[in-house]
């Protein structure tokens, strides 16, 4: 990608240095709990869309629910704590990447919607607090409806390169641009009616309303870089294969295949790699908003 140069986002809140500290401690939780208090926990603050939550368990070798017990339960609450930072020329390089990629977010939405509200980047290394509340680098990028803010610790791009052999600069764009795409829902209302089925659908069938929110935030990423390039002519040959490859290595299917040696199509929230990889080509070649209604298609 041709970014280097570029306007840079002021909607950038950089907490690199700033983790999770112990706080009070809140008493031992118990597993047979989890369910439980995960609905609770999604009912008090709403749609909490993590972006990567299977990608990352697959990163670090945990169970998924492992990671939410994690986050959960750690027998304490996270605080902020400032500590000396000095990101490497190459930590430092990502943020002003993504500040960059941001601004040309901004620039794209603004033009294709109406009153659009810019959401805000948190860059953070460890832990972080949100409105949906607090997570760990394991949690993955994701999008907090609560505060209309996008998280993400950069060296979840050095896992993407070096664990999902998904490497590039436009895999990484499409990444920002997908959490992006979870705030135009947002905005849209389709989080907050996500929101209301909470609680009302069973697990499998909440779930395959999940993977349609998440498709259509690959078909609005998609939208992103089609208009994009029109307006920049940012991307390079091969950038397209960087962001297909991307989504194709964060496909349910293909990363229950690689974590556990079995597929289960009822417990996707994502959908598949071939999904994953058709609605987003599906925004970039058509730039078309009005295509993007992944509830009432048909076949996905």
């Amino acid at each position: 990608m041709k970014w280097q140069g570029r306007r840079k986002s002021s909607n950038i809140d950089d907490r690199r240095g700033k983790s999770g500290s112990a706080g009070q401690g809140i008493g031992g939780f118990s597993p047979m709990l989890l369910g439980p208090i995960v609905k609770l926990l999604f009912s008090k603050v709403g749609l909490f869309i993590v972006g990567g939550f299977l990608v990352v368990s697959l990163i670090m070798g945990k169970n998924p629910l492992s990671l939410i017990t994690q986050l959960l339960s750690g027998g304490s609450l996270p605080t902020e704590s400032s500590a000396p930072y000095k990101p490497t020329a190459k930590d430092q390089e990502l943020a002003d990447f993504s500040a960059t990629i941001l601004a040309n977010t901004e620039d794209v939405w603004n033009k294709l919607i109406s009153n659009y509200r810019e959401p805000e980047l948190v860059l953070f290394t460890g832990s972080v607090s949100s409105a949906c509340g607090s997570a760990s680098s394991a949690t993955g990028p994701f999008y907090c409806p609560g505060d209309e803010k996008l998280y993400i610790d950069l060296s979840f791009f050095d896992e993407m390169e070096r664990r999902l052999n998904a490497p590039g600069d436009f895999a990484q764009a499409y990444v920002i641009a997908h959490e992006v795409g979870h705030h135009i829902q947002k905005i849209t209302g389709v989080s907050d009616k996500m929101n209301r089925l909470r609680g009302q659908l069973s697990e499998k069938e909440y779930n395959k309303y999940s993977v349609k929110v998440e498709l259509q935030a690959d078909f609005l990423a998609g939208v992103w870089a089609h208009h994009s390039q029109q307006m920049t002519q940012m991307m390079e040959t091969g950038d397209l294969e960087e962001a297909m490859n991307a989504a194709n290595a964060i496909g349910d299917d293909r990363l229950q295949k690689q974590s556990s040696g079995r597929v289960v199509p009822d417990s996707f929230t994502h959908g598949t790699s071939a999904q994953r990889m058709r609605w987003f080509k599906k925004g970039f070649d058509t730039g078309d908003l009005s295509q993007g209604d992944t509830f009432s298609a048909t076949s996905l």
